[in-house]
Parts: C-alpha cells; structure tokens; sequence
C-alpha cells in the first residue's frame, strides 16, 4: 500500500491569521475546526499548523517555551483534541511544526541553563567563552541580524541563537537533550497527530570547534546574513544521526511522516534535501526555498526537481509556491503574467502536476495577493529592524478572507493582529463560489491531479523545449501525461506528434496536431508524446 504522504495536498495554516473565534483579533484552534470543511472540499488530504505551542510570541511561536503546552492565544489541549478529531472524521491527516533547534529564552530549560555553569542543565545550550578582547566567539551572525552570540552576564559567557537573541539554540550534541525533545514529539504522536513539520531542520548541530564561516563572494544584498556560507553554523553532517532516532520514533506509530524545511538555497539546498530523504531511514521528505524564490523560468522549476531525483532517487520531495516566510507567489511572479487570476491557475495547474507531495498556502486558493502594509502596522523582527529595504513576512500572513461583507471579511469581530485590507477583501471565499472562480479552479485541478494516477506517482521525464516552455512527461504503470506550460505573457505554438488529446482542465487549444497557449496557458496531453517549437 502506498503511504498517504506521498502523494498528498497538504494545506498550511497560519493559525493566528486563518479564524478567530473569541474577537481578540488572533486566530485559534476553534476557528479552525469551523473552517476544516473549507479545507474538505478543496480536497486536501491533511493540514499543517504552523506554532501552537506555548510562547512568548516574540517571533510569532517559532520561540517554544512549553514543547507540550497549548499558548492560550489559541485554545487548549481539548481544543487541539477536537480540531484533531473533526479532522479525522474529515479524512483530513493533522500534521505540527516542531521547532526544536532552538527553544524561547523564557523556556524552563534555559533558565536553569543559564543560572550557572554547573547545573544539570548547564549544557543544554550552547554556551562559549568571549575572545579575549570580550567579542563573541567567532564571526556567525544571526538570521535577523546582528552577531549569533549574546553575553550572559550571570555566566559569564555567550549563548548561540541563529534567530532572535530570544531564541537560544539547543545543544544537539548533549545526548540529553535529544532524547527529551524526542520525548515531546511522542507526546503529540500518543495524541493522534499524523506527522511533522520540523523546522530549519539543518540547523540542528553546530560544528563544536566554532570555527569562522568564510564569506560568501556572490551576495551583495541588504541584509548580513547572506555574506557568509554557513558550513559551520548549519549543514553539519551530524544532523543525518538525529534524523535517523527522529525517523525511529515516528515508524513505532502507524502512518506518521516528518517533512524537513532546508533553510538554504542554491544547489546546496537540493543537496540536502537529496542527502535527508535518502533511504528509509531518515526524513520522509525534504522541501527548501528554491520554488519559494522570485525565478520563474522552465530552467529553474526543471533544475529543482531534477536535482533531487539525481541526487536521491529513492528521497521524496514536497514542493509549494507560497508560506508563511515568503511572498506571495502571485505577487513575486506578477511580471510574468497580465492577469494575476490566470497566474494563479497556471501556478495551481504546475503544482499539481510536479511529482511528490504538494503544499499549498493558505489563501493560494483564492488568488491571494501581498499585503502592502506601512511601518506601524509591521509585527515581523526583520522588517522592524531593516525596513523599507527590507519588507518583512507580514505581508503574506495578514488574515484569511471568508465574506467580503462582514467585518474584516470574515476572520474577526475584533481588531485583527494584521490588517485585513480591501485588495485582500476581493479575494474572499464568499465571492468565489462560481465556476469560473479562482477557487474553482483549484478544487478542479486537485481533483483531476487525484484522479490521475501519473499524476499522483508517476515518474517524470523532461521535454528538451527552449524557454518559456515547460514540459514533462509524468508515467505509472502504463499511464502517461504530458504536462505542458507556457511561462510568459506571449503566445506559443507548438507542433505535437503522437495519437494525443488535451484532458483535465486545460488552458490552451489543440487542432491537429498544433498546440496553442496563450499567455500563462496549459494543458496535459494524454500520452508521452514529442513537441517541438
């Protein structure tokens, strides 16, 4: 029997954007219980919740300061429980972030960690020396900028936090804190979740001789980060062993997965995620920024799906187009369309077509565009600390629109934690119930996408096609489709040979044996059959 993962649809939820259900203008577990039917009749095969867990909230939950405790903000255990279970009876999987190479300062751990050098768990978290001029021990800098390190005036020493000075990293390499982390993963698998989504999961060790990053000489960008290649605070080897007691866990329980976020990009991200889904003993599936990015050319989509099949034929991937971290694909991609609406089904008509696992954004239904939003309405650390140079992820995390006509279309009584703003609005799910609708078309193309067995399992094979031409070949056991999309805003005309016909729902026009998309058009032709330009 084929794992359910394999081929799913995955829908990402933002939890505190997708519905309120008390007016504090935050989103919660309640609210998405009321809204899981949505998600049913898109034809998701499971969810994915990004933090739940209890949190200062200083980086939006991505700082856990109780692995096993509800934050208030969205409910409690019993209603985690009975979103769990209307799920379920939805056919829905659950799937949870686990954010576990670091923790929040205000975490048990790291208050006992930093009270001395001799406590029991005293080395839980990286801690070094100064230099002896008093700097920090070496030249890593943090995500959100600055240096990685922060002086402990009570121990007399740094601590390491990639992230937020408020997000200490664990100490991977004290065999402790592995096994009780590993233990709080058993805690949500004994509660019925069906997998997990683990966070910068190529961030879990360090190298432990704290040895200098290089700089990197392609990068000459606003932010600090990007200056450095990471080979020594991330990308460690000693992650792959970890993976391994991770997978061990999760195969003690039926039909669980783990699905890895590669905080890297370039061709050392495909590498990782080759390197962590190969064999069976480590993560079920990988996926990185690369499709995440504002490159939009058949070269790049073929190059990121190639690359993990060559590096880990017997791996799997997850792709998407959207999450919370980045812009809204509609938005990086306009340039490359006259009209968002017809982007949006073509963005949904490759995404269903690529092989592997497939997560959608929520909002990517509804052709969801970027918030522009102004300084004083900004929450995310990176845009309040760089801006206007840099935007932040607010922009692709303000509230799920419902009912254009109701107050914040929908999402709150209350004053919503991000602004819900009249281009947003237009999208909202009450306007969209017509055939021709954004939204109906993907409903339409998930359920063509499972109604295809090529689709769903197939192996993949690329058409040799010139620019803007995206074509493959996708084929299980006897059934073939070829997949072809115009990535450009002028017409394309292509000559077929081979006995073929357009299926499924198709944005282009066949006569004989010519092929014609217009801009941003598509189509899937039965057969493996030959095109030229």
């Amino acid at each position: 029997m084929t794992e359910w993962w394999r081929d799913a649809v995955i829908y990402q939820i933002y939890p505190r954007s997708f519905q309120d259900s008390t007016g504090d203008g935050i989103g919660d577990l309640p609210g998405i219980t009321r809204r899981l039917d949505h998600i049913a009749d898109l034809g998701a095969d499971a969810i994915w919740l990004s933090p739940i867990f209890t949190s200062p909230q200083k980086d939006m939950g991505y700082d856990v300061s109780d692995y096993t405790g509800i934050d208030p903000l969205f409910g409690t255990l019993d209603d985690f429980d009975a979103m769990v279970a209307r799920a379920h009876e939805l056919g829905i999987k659950v799937i949870i972030d686990q954010v576990i190479s670091h923790s929040s300062d205000k975490h048990a751990w790291f208050a006992e960690s930093r009270s001395s050098r001799d406590n029991g768990k005293a080395d839980w978290y990286v801690w070094a020396d100064p230099r002896a001029d008093g700097t920090p021990p070496n030249n890593w800098p943090s995500v959100f900028g600055g240096p990685a390190w922060e002086w402990d005036a009570k121990r007399k020493q740094y601590y390491l936090h990639n992230f937020l000075i408020e997000q200490p990293d664990l100490n991977m390499w004290n065999p402790a804190v592995q096994d009780a982390l590993l233990d709080t993963m058993r805690f949500w698998l004994e509660r019925g979740v069906d997998g997990f989504r683990l966070d910068t999961v190529n961030y879990y060790f360090h190298d432990d001789k704290l040895r200098n990053n290089p700089p990197n000489p392609d990068y000459d960008g606003p932010e600090t980060y990007p200056r450095q290649l990471h080979i020594h605070s991330k990308n460690r080897p000693q992650n792959i062993a970890f993976l391994k007691k991770m997978r061990a866990l999760t195969d003690e329980f039926p039909d669980r997965m783990m699905v890895g976020e590669v905080g890297d990009g370039g061709q050392t991200a495909i590498d990782i995620m080759a390197k962590y889904t190969a064999g069976t003993d480590r993560l079920h599936m990988c996926y990185s920024f690369e499709m995440l990015s504002p490159e939009f050319t058949a070269a790049h989509f073929r190059k990121c799906i190639e690359g993990v099949q060559t590096g880990a034929p017997d791996g799997h991937s997850c792709w998407s187009f959207s999450n919370h971290d980045v812009m809204r694909h509609v938005s990086r991609w306009a340039a490359n369309a006259d009209d968002p609406d017809i982007l949006s089904r073509q963005s949904a008509a490759m995404l269903m077509s690529f092989p592997g696992t497939i997560c959608i954004y929520q909002g990517e239904e509804l052709g969801q565009t970027e918030t522009t939003l102004v300084y004083e309405e900004l929450t995310d650390p990176p845009a309040l600390r760089f801006w206007p140079e840099v935007k932040g992820r607010d922009g692709c995390r303000t509230p799920m629109v419902w009912d254009a006509s109701q107050p914040n279309a929908g999402f709150s009584d209350g004053t919503p934690w991000l602004p819900v703003k009249g281009a947003q609005a237009a999208h909202a799910v009450a306007g969209q119930q017509g055939d021709d609708s954004v939204l109906a078309a993907y409903r339409d193309t998930i359920a063509f996408r499972k109604s295809q067995p090529a689709l769903r399992w197939g192996q993949t094979q690329f058409l040799d096609l010139p620019e803007p031409v995206l074509a493959f070949t996708r084929t299980h056991e006897g059934q073939s489709l070829t997949c072809v999309f115009n990535l450009s805003t002028t017409p394309v005309t292509l000559s077929v040979s081979g006995d073929t016909a357009m299926t499924g729902p198709a944005r282009a026009d066949m006569q004989g044996q010519s092929l014609s998309l217009p801009a941003n058009g598509f189509a899937w032709l039965t057969g493996a059959v030959d095109l030229t330009m």
